[in-house]
């Protein structure tokens, strides 16, 4: 399977790391305020051009929450940012299929449309200011100064103007620089997922009893197969423990072992119902909108992966099922191989510029010393000082990783 997968991934990460030179966390947070269509379709554009790690999405979702974001808007760039971006559709097309990538960005429109009309009937305001104004307060900042219903607050006037014009005044080296920063913090950051994804996927196929997969979904009982597999396979992701790209695999072997479309496409969505993300909401959140967030979620990504399915069904795109072993098993000398080695040469490109910067080139960047991931110094979602060095994070967990690691030193 990484065989066939190399030459997508290099090229989906590239992709990625090069958008996200030019897009600053400041320039989303500046335009997220208000729920409207047209914030919903920014919130959904900014996930689009953003990082695909989960856990990382989560926790910028957090942080442009807490800077005054409306809830919703901070959802669906969450769900955009791991669901509808460029490595994702370029994976699932190599190894289900085109009919499963464009699935992906259909059955991703659907789901933000539910949770722009779910998330504030469901997770009461009153909820999430208490929340805000705690967490704002425990970092010695004003609840006052931000008033998610004039946009903002004053908070955000301190950002800079346009994160785009400042990157577009950089010279061509550093911006490629930047680039390859981001290429690899999103490698090391996502290996650990990947290997996970890749590995699970290979025992799932060959270590565990075809008639295992036979009796856990429900198959030839139309609707009620379709209903079953939709609802199974987001829980599948909660205990699989993988997410973003790495559960692409996964889904290719339950595909393969005979789950239904719309159960494959509930389950890559449900990414973000892995056990530790859900973890993740009830520190960030609290019990009370973790377990609203969590069950809102995985009854949006069933019924998208239920409509998803319907859709392609009346338009006969659902592709033929084959329930056999997946036949990525072998090497050869074909178009694959001739991909995976001009992307291996781009790779080699891209960790030359990652590793040849000089000082000029990353005074702006620090590299989380926890995952790995490339954060700007400005924008970083968390940072202490510890013996005169100031470290960066991506998020939160990273920040309190490395203090308890430090301490027990």
């Amino acid at each position: 399977m990484f065989f066939h997968t190399f030459w997508a991934l290099v090229l989906g990460f590239t992709l990625s790391g090069i958008v996200q030179s030019f897009i600053t966390r400041n320039s989303m947070e500046a335009t997220l305020g208000k729920r409207n269509s047209r914030t919903i379709a920014k919130a959904s554009f900014f996930g689009v051009i953003s990082s695909s790690c989960s856990y990382a999405a989560s926790a910028l979702s957090r942080s442009i929450f807490l800077k005054g974001a409306d809830f919703t808007l901070s959802m669906v760039f969450m769900f955009a940012s791991t669901n509808l971006v460029i490595e994702l559709g370029i994976v699932l097309w190599l190894m289900l299929g085109w009919q499963f990538a464009v699935a992906e960005f259909v059955g991703g429109a659907i789901m933000i449309l539910l949770l722009a009309l779910t998330v504030p009937r469901v997770i009461p305001q009153k909820l999430l200011n208490k929340v805000r104004d705690e967490q704002l307060i425990k970092d010695g900042k004003n609840p006052a100064l931000i008033s998610p219903a004039n946009g903002m607050g004053s908070l955000s006037m301190a950002t800079d103007d346009s994160g785009q014009t400042q990157v577009g005044k950089w010279s061509k080296r550093k911006n490629w620089a930047s680039a390859a920063g981001y290429t690899m913090g999103d490698f090391i950051m996502l290996r650990k997922e990947l290997v996970i994804g890749f590995l699970v996927a290979g025992l799932a196929t060959t270590v565990v009893p075809f008639s295992f997969w036979q009796s856990l979904f429900l198959s030839d009982r139309g609707f009620t197969s379709a209903l079953e597999n939709v609802v199974i396979g987001p829980f599948l992701a909660f205990i699989s423990f993988v997410c973003s790209v790495g559960n692409v695999p996964l889904a290719a072997a339950l595909w393969h072992a005979g789950i239904t479309f719309g159960g494959v496409i509930a389950f890559i969505f449900a990414d973000l119902l892995a056990f530790p993300l859900v973890m993740i909401y009830r520190k960030y959140y609290g019990n009370k909108i973790a377990l609203r967030m969590s069950f809102l979620f995985w009854a949006i990504m069933s019924t998208s992966g239920l409509i998803t399915e319907g859709i392609f069904s009346a338009l006969n795109l659902v592709p033929v099922q084959m329930h056999h072993a997946m036949s990525m098993n072998h090497f050869g000398w074909n178009y694959t191989s001739i991909l995976d080695l001009i992307f291996l040469v781009i790779l080699i490109v891209v960790f030359w510029l990652y590793k040849s910067r000089d000082s000029s080139e990353v005074s702006d960047f620090a590299q989380d010393p926890v995952c790995g991931m490339q954060v700007r110094k400005d924008d970083a979602p968390a940072s202490v000082e510890i013996d005169g060095i100031l470290y960066y994070f991506c998020m939160d967990g990273c920040k309190e990783t490395f203090l308890k690691t430090h301490q027990s030193k």
